[in-house]
């Protein structure tokens, strides 16, 4: 395959210019002006049309084993190629969870099946209980790609500790939902101006921010490699902030929505907009914006969370939390931080690419000669509106609206697992 004319981005090397790549194999081979094509070769012709690294999303729920009818691990990777991503990792919160080497495979050998890239992070404690800590060598010899027990928080601080002292040993990155659970009530929207209206208890911003300042001290203490999920507050962000100058192994991810929307979308969108953690308000927006903007924040993750349509229709405080993510997360980045000026493209993809890369050892996120073609090509000024979806789930806020960013075509291991026609 040979991709023509395009505007190569690559954010690790700050490679930006218009130039041809050339695929044989699973493999780029060339990267600048490439010879004639051969007979049999596919051209692409990608004039007007940016080629980055393929994306790489930390945080995903595929839901299976358990609760397929949300979604499986073919449909949500049908997503993520749609959204141009090449590299998913899977939360373990199944059914049962990834708290053995035997579900582990199941869900990479599931993943092998479906053209990208699907791991797995395996569960912290068994059951995802927060009692007692998996066997978590046996489950990186099986393949974990890291360790979570996401969507509950640890609250035991000596076992946490501990965990964080093997996934340290084991050189594997510790993903942590962080909110106290004794500090909410009725989860899923942000206790503020929005939450009284509702007359619904909510989530305070210290709920997050308690344990992300707990988890950050454990973490410089322990040197475990941590990675805060779905940062929320402002509080959180600072505290990540001054937590980086201590360790360089401090990692934070944001969500398109929580860079996106405020605790209004609530009003507006009801249980769509309804997550853990909640939507907060614009200052906790802006503070996202500028932790993205000085590096605080290394990585934007989808926290891709189908639910069906029944389960989203129930009452506020009865629905579960939890958007999907993975088909308009490029997107958003490029409305809401690209186009305003937040961020260039270059640093929107690093944010996506190169910074998921480094925090799970992978030989991915940039684009060189040698490497895995794992690629997404996208018209970064396309005006698209969100539609009918490749998930199993449609549980957006974001449907019906109009954004700026189609990804064209996501090519995994030299292979075109997607385009737009």
């Amino acid at each position: 395959m040979i991709i023509q004319n395009g505007r190569v981005i690559d954010p690790v090397s700050g490679m930006d210019q218009i130039m041809d790549i050339q695929i044989q194999g699973t493999r780029m081979i060339s990267i600048g002006k490439t010879a004639d094509a051969a007979p049999d070769e596919e051209i692409i012709d990608a004039t007007g049309l940016v080629i980055a690294p393929g994306l790489i999303d930390v945080h995903v729920h595929f839901r299976d084993p358990g609760f397929t009818y949300k979604e499986d691990i073919m449909t949500g990777a049908n997503a993520a190629k749609r959204g141009g991503y090449t590299t998913v990792v899977c939360m373990a919160n199944t059914r049962p969870a990834i708290d053995t080497p035997e579900t582990l495979q199941y869900v990479l050998e599931q993943g092998n099946t479906t053209g990208i890239h699907v791991l797995a992070a395996a569960a912290v404690t068994k059951g995802l209980g927060g009692q007692e800590l998996t066997d978590m060598q046996q489950l990186a010899a099986a393949g974990a790609a890291g360790f979570t027990d996401d969507g509950i928080p640890i609250m035991d601080e000596a076992l946490l500790k501990a965990a964080m002292r093997e996934a340290g040993r084991l050189q594997l990155p510790i993903s942590l939902h962080e909110e106290d659970p004794s500090l909410i009530t009725n989860n899923g929207i942000h206790r503020g101006r929005i939450s009284q209206a509702l007359g619904i208890g909510g989530s305070p911003s210290e709920a997050e921010s308690s344990l992300v300042k707990r988890d950050l001290e454990l973490a410089c203490e322990t040197g475990a490699i941590l990675n805060i999920q779905h940062i929320s507050t402002k509080e959180a962000v600072e505290a990540v902030r001054l937590a980086k100058v201590r360790s360089q192994n401090i990692h934070a991810e944001a969500t398109p929505h929580h860079f996106s929307l405020t605790e209004d979308a609530v009003l507006q969108y009801g249980t769509l907009a309804k997550m853990n953690p909640p939507l907060r308000t614009e200052t906790d927006r802006q503070a996202i914006i500028a932790g993205l903007q000085d590096g605080t924040i290394d990585l934007i993750a989808t926290d891709h969370a189908p639910h069906s349509t029944e389960e989203k229709n129930k009452p506020l405080t009865e629905a579960p939390s939890g958007i999907i993510g993975l088909e308009t997360a490029l997107a958003l980045g490029i409305t809401n931080l690209v186009r305003p000026g937040y961020l260039t493209l270059s640093e929107l993809l690093e944010k996506m690419t190169a910074g998921p890369a480094r925090l799970y050892h992978l030989e991915a996120g940039s684009i060189r000669e040698g490497v895995a073609a794992d690629l997404v090509l996208i018209d970064e000024d396309e005006v698209w509106t969100v539609g009918e979806f490749a998930s199993k789930s449609e549980n957006s806020p974001f449907k019906g609206m109009k954004l700026y960013g189609k990804v064209k075509y996501t090519i995994c291991n030299g292979q075109c697992v997607y385009r737009d026609l």
